[in-house]
């Protein structure tokens, strides 16, 4: 696959031999378990290929000779197989690659199938990292989530110089593995709760708060944040701006200025929207997510209570709407700096994988004023 000027090599979920060979590998320790902290040695590629270290040198080195010829390709191909999902350094290029150094940065996303489509929320942040990399002479590997299984799920990400990793929700134990074997890693979006990770993102906060400031400018005083229920840093981010503007402006920041749901869809509804109403809210703010479920489920149910928008009550959105619903309205709100951060990333990455120590800040997002707000409305 190719995205302007950088190539894609994409990783599949189709198994692969060595799945198959490690039902025939002696018994003994997993090579790949957990609490890593050295590099694989051939005697562990050995080991989960079935073959002995011999025959491992023999491919991992590329050789011509006679001996090499021997080796079936049904070998070769399981050494290869178990070489790459323990994250050893091999073929192609064996010489240039024991060096740790092949010019590939690994982009995983954990979702089923990389998100490739241009109205894809993830999109813009591929098209700043493919830049990024071209500009600085990286080819990209693109890793997604359907490959994410089992103890070792992310060793192949070890087949490039270091990896970007993008998505709403990580695995902690995992990625924890990877920082403490020194692998450069980098994820887009704030991860502070992992010790050690390198990860750029959005100031989420302060754009939250500037959106409250906003309506409260416009008059309102009685706002309801609508999110999911999760950790997710950036809803946990975007909260926590939100409780601050209203602190700020001396709103009410009580336990009833946030519904928490499981279920937007369910839990979000016409009667619930018009009961708050009548107790007194006049604006209401969604979070921006992957699915878009906080802002589909308010706009619904504002829609289905027979309210005008921003006639009787007025809307925001923490982010940027759902493709799928460009035609509405735009929702005020702000823009999260998708392209910036994706080259942000790949800057923060290269240098780690040049053994440099740098910062990169948070990006400002940039207020949006759109048409769902407006001064409070009429009560119903």
């Amino acid at each position: 696959m190719r995205i302007g000027n950088a190539h894609y090599h994409s990783v599949g979920e189709k198994e692969s031999s060595v799945e198959q060979s490690r039902k025939r590998a002696k018994p003994g320790r997993n090579p790949g378990s957990v609490g890593r902290t050295s590099r694989p040695r051939q005697a562990e590629v050995a080991q989960l290929a079935g073959v002995s270290q011999a025959t491992v040198s023999l491919v991992l080195s590329a050789r011509t000779d006679g001996k090499a010829a021997t080796i079936s390709e049904e070998t070769r191909e399981r050494v290869l197989d178990a070489a790459r999902s323990l994250g050893y350094v091999h073929d192609p290029a064996a010489r240039r690659l024991a060096a740790a150094r092949n010019n590939l940065l690994g982009v995983f996303s954990f979702t089923a199938t990389f998100p490739t489509d241009v109205q894809h929320s993830y999109y813009p942040f591929l098209v700043g990292v493919e830049q990024e990399a071209a500009a600085r002479g990286y080819d990209l590997v693109l890793f997604t989530g359907s490959s994410a299984g089992g103890p070792d799920a992310l060793s192949r990400v070890r087949l490039a110089d270091g990896c970007l990793f993008l998505g709403r929700h990580a695995p902690r134990a995992e990625l924890k593995r990877l920082v403490a074997d020194g692998f450069p890693v980098v994820h887009l979006g704030r991860r502070e709760e992992l010790e050690g990770l390198a990860w750029v993102g959005a100031d989420y906060v302060s754009a939250s708060r500037a959106v409250v400031e906003h309506l409260a400018a416009l008059g309102h005083r009685r706002i309801v944040l609508v999110r999911e229920d999760d950790d997710a840093p950036a809803s946990t981010d975007r909260q926590r701006g939100f409780l601050e503007g209203l602190a700020a402006v001396g709103a009410d920041a009580g336990p009833e200025a946030v519904l928490r749901c499981a279920d937007p869809a369910g839990e979000v509804t016409a009667e619930r929207v018009r009961a708050l109403v009548e107790d007194g809210a006049t604006a209401f703010v969604a979070e921006e997510t992957d699915t878009g479920a906080a802002w589909r489920a308010l706009d619904a149910a504002v829609r289905e209570a027979g309210l005008g928008c921003p006639g009787d009550v007025s809307l925001g959105l923490l982010g940027g709407p759902p493709p799928d619903v460009a035609a509405a309205p735009v929702p005020m709100g702000f823009d999260v700096p998708r392209h910036q951060l994706g080259a942000a990333a790949v800057r923060l990455l290269s240098a780690l994988v040049a053994g440099e120590e740098t910062h990169e800040p948070l990006v400002a997002c940039a207020f949006r004023a759109g048409e769902t707000a407006g001064p409070p409305g009429r009560r119903p």
